[in-house]
């Protein structure tokens, strides 16, 4: 199948700008993450601690709109003979990989904010709106929540990478256009 067999319905430009803007967002976070972990304490430390703070807060209220728009924007099926060319494993996969995804997009966040909350750091939307504890602060807490919020941001860019691989094998193996649904402009 090419590109030019495939007629289906496209994302609307909301689901394409949500879904661009958190993908590289995610990504960037994570990258911030994985730096900023082993610097030794310091004040660029600290701001980049604060910088990822704002940006969790940001991602999650921007995942919370996206599953708003998806819950009220029904989004395009998979057209019929993409669908049918593809094994049960790979529909599972599609779907699994989308639903996890959505999970983590808000665990992730409050797990960070809980174990925020619980070192004794509250977060403090760019330095002028403080937004409530998660949980009390708790040193005991704080080192058991830990390990989730790392856990879990690395199954996260383990689901986007293959995510990426997915579009990327019917992009230029299968060369089917399914890619083109969620790419802004004419097509």
């Amino acid at each position: 199948m090419t590109r030019s067999n495939l007629n289906s319905p496209r994302y609307s430009l909301v689901a394409m700008v949500l879904h661009w803007v958190l993908g590289v967002a995610l990504v960037g976070l994570f990258a911030m993450g994985l730096y900023m972990a082993d610097l030794p304490f310091s004040p660029w430390r600290l701001k980049l601690y604060n910088w990822h703070k704002w940006a969790g807060v940001t991602i999650l209220t921007l995942s919370a709109l996206r599953l708003l728009w998806r819950l009220t924007h029904r989004p395009p099926e998979l057209p019929g003979q993409i669908a049918q060319l593809m094994p049960r494993w790979q529909h599972w996969a599609h779907h699994g990989t989308h639903y996890a995804l959505y999970a983590l997009f808000f665990a992730v966040p409050l797990i960070g904010w809980a174990y925020s909350s619980a070192a004794g750091f509250p977060v403090v939307l760019f330095g002028v709106l403080p937004l409530p504890d998660f949980v009390a602060p708790d040193k005991a807490l704080a080192e058991l929540i830990k390990p989730f919020h790392e856990l879990s941001a690395f199954a996260m860019a383990g689901l986007v990478l293959l995510h990426v691989a997915a579009a990327l094998k019917h992009q230029f193996i299968d060369r089917d256009g399914l890619m083109g649904r969620m790419l802004p402009g004419r097509r």
